[in-house]
């Protein structure tokens, strides 16, 4: 009795020092969080003010160092007076003019940069102390790794514009930004598996129901890349119709046809329209289904507000377009829909409940 009476207290023991881990490992996955969030919106914010050519080389380790006096500054700003995006649009640029963007860029990559010390060190810290879970060692070295990929990506897409482009590819801009929103799920979905909650798991098909809202919301990430890549939300600047009508003429002038999805502003704009009328339909159909088959819940109660975060992200978006995308309410829409991202990620690793603490695993309590 007594040897049984120790052994229960060890592994309660256990179990506390357990949770307080998972507690600083998921503030330390919060603090990732914020800084993913102001990278991707720093970016956006590169797009819109047309800055991501300013810095023409790949530097990982020596770009960290700004330029430091005038003689740098003009040996930056010759190497970008070499592309076509200066000697077609901006041609005549002064160097003040060239430092403004430059800085847009600079500090997006100091960002991508910093982000990367932010997850590694920690983490290794975690791990060397034995305070990072069996479970999770896989998980944050996929995250580290696609960060990585990420950087490669990056300069992938700023490569597409310095020879026979004014600007980036929109394929390889959606990439980049899709992928960055994949590592912001990464990161939410670990931190949130790690958190306490009161209620049991959903059933299997809330879980799934969530899981493929997530999907959806990944799909209208991107179509939104493609319409800032080829700036489509620039034009058809009315609300409900689109060129006068609700479906619009003329969708598919290029052979072959498939090229129109990714290629054709007007037909892009037109898809990433619609789609969204899909998300909010069913954001509707999620907060309404949650209510019926788990009333009261804090599930039902999370399906109920990411409802409400898309209709708001729908009317910000609208409202973007009809006053033709000026660069506030296009970062808002931009910052909005990572919100809704993370919430969405959120609710659906709620409802399938935290991970299993490893002493509950091992001794099946």
């Amino acid at each position: 009795m007594a040897a049984q009476t120790i052994s229960e207290g060890t592994i309660a023991s256990v179990q506390d020092s357990e949770a307080r881990n998972r507690q600083y490992i998921r503030i330390w996955l919060y603090l990732v969080l914020i800084v993913l969030a102001t990278i991707v919106i720093v970016g956006g914010a590169t797009r819109m003010t047309g800055s991501g050519l300013s810095i023409t080389e790949w530097k990982p380790i020596h770009g960290i160092i700004p330029p430091l006096g005038h003689e740098q500054w003009m040996e930056e700003f010759d190497k970008y007076r070499q592309i076509p995006q200066y000697q077609q649009l901006n041609k005549g640029m002064s160097l003040a003019e060239f430092q403004q963007i430059f800085w847009w860029e600079w500090a997006h990559r100091f960002l991508a940069r910093g982000v990367g010390f932010l997850v590694a060190l920690p983490l290794a810290y975690f791990w060397l102390t034995g305070r990072l879970e069996r479970r999770l060692k896989p998980r944050m070295v996929g995250i580290l790794a696609l960060g990585g990929l990420q950087g490669a990506v990056g300069w992938w897409m700023v490569a597409s514009g310095l020879v026979d482009r004014v600007d980036v590819s929109q394929y390889r801009l959606a990439t980049h930004l899709t992928l960055a929103c994949i590592i912001f799920a990464a990161v939410m979905y670990v931190a949130r598996g790690l958190a306490v909650y009161s209620e049991a798991p959903a059933s299997r098909s809330i879980q799934r129901l969530a899981g493929w809202f997530v999907v959806f919301v990944f799909i209208q990430i991107y179509l939104g890349a493609l319409v800032a890549g080829l700036d489509a939300g620039l034009s058809y600047n009315t609300w409900p119709l689109m060129d006068g009508s609700v479906i619009p003429g003329d969708l598919f002038p290029i052979q072959p046809i498939w090229h129109n999805f990714f290629e054709n502003p007007k037909t892009v704009q037109f898809v990433h329209r619609f789609f969204a009328y899909f998300v909010f339909v069913v954001a509707i159909w999620q907060a309404v289904s949650t209510m019926r088959h788990a009333p009261g819940t804090t599930h039902a109660r999370r399906a109920v507000l990411l409802a409400v975060l898309v209709a708001l992200q729908a009317a910000i978006g609208i409202t973007t377009l009809l006053m033709q995308v000026p660069i506030s309410l296009g970062l808002l829409h931009q910052g909005f829909a990572i919100i809704i991202l993370g919430f969405s990620v959120a609710h659906w690793r709620a409802t399938k409940g935290a991970y299993p603490l490893e002493t509950e695993v091992v001794t099946g309590r």
